[in-house]
């Protein structure tokens, strides 16, 4: 136990008072306590500041039956933790007559009071152990995109752009630089540190990098900034959607995610001897993830509109390979100036997938390529989006699902990834997938009596 975390005569961490001297000091009345339900949905309990205290002590029960993929109805308390290093004031309440701030909690289960087995946070914390176990600390950096579309007359989203430029443009083509200028101030004050931001390739889309962090503070960090980016839109009368396709025949919305591990401080991904200036360690770990990939698809990707994006044509890779040069790989090894900074990209997840879910399965299929000393194959040069079929079979690659049934059948198959998720969040997210992709086959869609309903 850090010196800082030691318990004070009252019971509390350190940490746990300078949080609330910090909620007395800033005038905060409201604390929303944040967590996350199996699908990766942000869900919340307000409670007035003046309960930090006991929600830091004893923690604030809720109803677990009443959250996807939690409990049955008659196992349902559930207790909130607060984790107090995630403590920070939601800026957009700042101005109004009441101030709030926010703590991302972790999930108790009151019957054993520990872990709750199904808490997404909990499934990503016991993926880092185990490459803890191996002495590695786990960095990761994604770089989620977003569509901003406009609001029709009643207030509802619609999919109107909400301005026409394109990739890297400036205004007066970018319209929305202020939105994502609101958003950038929003983050830094809840302890972002920014990295870059720019329009997308497709117009009304958007994306805002901010630095690598470890693995837990990242996956809060992609909650925390899906809620923020929502928030601040709709201050500018604008919809934010994560939703992978909101729009036919155009790029769709990805989450490329970086990934390094780190050895006694030294980054265990660099050797300068190599090739490609990667590790035999980095090799391995990208090898487990391409030999993962079917399965880890179904949650990096989970919903039946993520696979609307993965189809060859619009930058979204769909082929099981790497590159060190080109983007129509599943994996990437970025440039890097400094050996600190080598590490490779994965560049199929979206960001509709539950952060700590997604995280976990890249890190559990990393570290199985690890603990089996795979050999990564070689790195394919050339655009594979260029392949026709006998080349693809000639150089070994193969595709991704190409649906969600498909993704969900591969991980109900693959033991390393769905034993990964643990023995409750694994079945209950195919069950939920499951039904959702069930749901969608017995819909009739709008292209469907468009294209039918005359015709025949």
């Amino acid at each position: 136990m850090t010196e800082e975390n030691v318990a004070t005569d009252g019971g509390l961490t350190e940490k746990e008072q300078a949080v609330i001297d910090e909620i007395e000091e800033k005038g905060i009345d409201f604390l929303r306590l944040q967590f996350t339900d199996i699908l990766g949905v942000v869900k919340n309990v307000s409670v007035p500041a003046r309960q930090a205290e006991k929600a830091f002590t004893d923690g604030i029960y809720f109803d677990g039956s009443s959250i996807e993929g939690f409990v049955r109805i008659q196992e349902s308390d559930m207790r909130l933790k607060p984790d107090p290093d995630t403590f920070a004031v939601l800026p957009w309440r700042q101005d109004e007559e009441s101030a709030s701030a926010r703590l991302i909690c972790d999930i108790i289960n009151t019957s054993t009071n520990e872990p709750f087995e199904g808490d997404p946070r909990y499934v990503l914390q016991q993926a880092i152990d185990r490459a803890e176990e191996h002495g590695y600390d786990v960095n990761v950096a994604p770089e989620p995109e977003f569509f901003l579309f406009k609001h029709d007359e009643d207030g509802y989203a619609t999919t109107e752009f909400a301005d026409q430029g394109g990739y890297f443009d400036l205004a007066p083509k970018d319209l929305a630089s202020d939105v994502r200028r609101d958003i950038i101030f929003a983050l830094e004050d809840m302890g972002f540190e920014i990295e870059a931001s720019h329009h997308e390739v497709a117009e009304g889309q958007y994306e805002i990098n901010f630095e690598y962090d470890d693995a837990l503070t990242t996956a809060d960090n992609v909650a925390t900034f899906r809620t923020v980016v929502r928030a601040v839109a709709a201050q500018h009368d604008l919809h934010a959607t994560f939703m992978p396709k909101p729009v036919p025949k155009i790029n769709g919305s990805g989450m490329h995610t970086h990934i390094s591990l780190f050895e006694d401080g030294e980054n265990a991904f660099h050797d300068s001897s190599d090739e490609f200036d990667l590790s035999d360690t980095a090799h391995s770990f990208l090898a487990g993830i391409l030999d993962h990939a079917p399965a880890i698809t179904a949650v990096t990707n989970p919903t039946v509109n993520s696979y609307k994006r993965l189809v060859p044509g619009y930058e979204a890779p769909v082929y099981v390979a790497w590159s060190d040069r080109n983007r129509s790989a599943l994996i990437r090894k970025p440039a890097a100036r400094i050996p600190a900074a080598s590490r490779i990209e994965a560049r199929f997840p979206d960001p509709s997938s539950n952060p700590y879910l997604a995280i976990a399965a890249l890190l559990t299929a990393g570290m199985d390529g690890i603990e089996r000393d795979l050999e990564a194959p070689d790195p394919i040069r050339e655009n594979i989006y260029e392949f026709d079929e006998e080349k693809r079979e000639e150089y070994g690659i193969s595709t991704l699902p190409t649906n969600l049934g498909e993704a969900v059948e591969a991980l109900e198959n693959d033991e390393v990834i769905y034993n990964g998720l643990g023995e409750h969040a694994g079945p209950k997210f195919v069950e939920a997938k499951k039904a959702e992709f069930k749901d969608y086959l017995v819909d009739v869609s709008q292209w469907e009596l468009d294209e039918y309903l005359e015709k025949f």
